[in-house]
């Protein structure tokens, strides 16, 4: 993290309240409660209340982690010191408040954190050398290919993916088995070269070497010097039930190897669900459409239908139902995050015979004739009505 004026111009531990030498959870605690007090919903005629608000979270922000409290304290320690200055100190030469130095100030621990990748240690005489830094492992893709049905009762799958490890014939050294590194000439193999900043000298990692004093001067064939291999893993995976097409599941720990102790990545897997040919899906529902005749449709029926689990469900279609309406049975659907099931919904469609035998045709033509078409001439009158004005 790039160090900020702010750190050495504000006390954060007495913004939240806490000493010092707080422990993690009290300044979690402390700012669970004060972020809570003093939010701008909670107090809506205090003008104030938001700026503290904001101050709050400013400061959890660097003591709730541990790697940038510890950059914070050291800089408020240095600044203490006489090195940096606080709300009214700065460096030699500067007058109250620090203004005639603030260019100088800003430039000097900017290079430093951004050189030290915020670990701090910088400074002369701060420590042997820093070596390199961690770096967490690289996200790995991977994607599978389930049926519909699969998709909802869930499943564990093996998957085979390329991952990137130390490797096995240098063990990540780099160097050819039997050769070592050689002292980097540039920094004399301290890792550490000196930066002229006026009146001080800033020691920050070596550009030639990366701040690990050595070289590889005969890099191992098998990795090309990297120190890293690619190799195929098989891992297990568990896909949950209900899982949609498109989703993405993380899986922590399983990707790329972390580089100079740093954490490996995560396995980011793909989800692609094939279409069903009866049953389709709506968010946690599952939809389906099923054809009724005329009779059916005018007289009213029950009908059973089949379920996404196998079984099938009875549904009573009341008389007169028309066509594309649709009935929820509840409880049928896909699984839900909650533990629970969405719902089957079922869509009934007219279906409307290509052809018809001569008895069928006899039927409805004497049904025809008792067809009442008063809805519609009425519609005509209307419309000739409108024509005419």
């Amino acid at each position: 993290m790039a160090a900020q004026r702010e750190w050495l111009e504000t006390d954060y531990y007495g913004v939240l309240g806490v000493s010092k030498d707080a422990s993690a959870d009290e300044i979690k605690k402390a700012y669970r409660r004060l972020a809570r007090e003093n939010h701008p919903d909670a107090r809506p005629d205090d003008p104030k209340a938001e700026p503290r608000f904001k101050e709050i979270g400013a400061a959890y922000r660097v003591l709730g982690d541990a790697e940038t409290r510890r950059e914070y304290d050291e800089m408020r320690r240095l600044g203490a010191s006489g090195f940096g200055g606080g709300r009214h100190g700065g460096f030699p030469g500067a007058g109250a408040g620090g203004a005639a130095g603030t260019a100088g100030f800003e430039d000097l621990f900017e290079q430093l954190f951004q050189q030290q990748g915020g670990r701090g240690g910088g400074f002369p005489g701060g420590g042997a050398r820093r070596g390199r830094r961690s770096q967490r492992g690289r996200d790995l893709e991977a994607q599978v290919h389930l049926s519909f049905d699969d998709a909802l009762a869930g499943v564990r799958t093996r998957l085979r993916v390329n991952t990137d490890g130390p490797c096995e014939t240098c063990n990540g050294s780099r160097s050819r088995p039997g050769s070592q590194p050689a002292p980097c000439t540039q920094c004399g193999g301290s890792g550490q070269v000196s930066l002229d900043q006026g009146p001080f000298a800033i020691a920050q990692p070596c550009p030639r070497c990366g701040g690990e004093g050595r070289l590889v001067t005969d890099p191992c064939q098998t990795c090309s010097g990297t120190g890293r291999t690619s190799r195929p893993t098989e891992l297990t995976v568990r896909i949950p039930a209900g899982v949609r097409d498109g989703a993405v599941i993380r899986v922590p720990g399983k990707g790329g190897a972390g580089a100079n102790g740093g954490r490996p990545g995560d396995l980011l897997v793909r989800i692609d669900v094939e279409p069903d040919t009866v049953f389709g899906r709506r968010g946690d529902d599952i939809t389906l459409e099923v054809p009724v005749s005329y009779s059916e449709s005018a007289l009213g029926t029950k009908l059973q239908v089949p379920t996404p689990s196998g079984g099938t469900k009875t549904i009573r279609i009341p008389a007169g139902t028309d066509s594309g309406r649709t009935f929820r049975v509840r409880g049928e659907g896909a699984p839900t995050k909650g533990g629970g099931n969405g719902d089957l919904l079922v869509t009934v469609v007219l279906s409307v015979p290509d052809r018809l035998s001569r008895q069928q045709k006899q039927l409805l033509e004497q049904l025809a004739e008792t067809d009442d078409h008063s809805e519609r001439e009425r519609l005509m009158r209307r419309r000739e009505q409108g024509t005419s004005a």
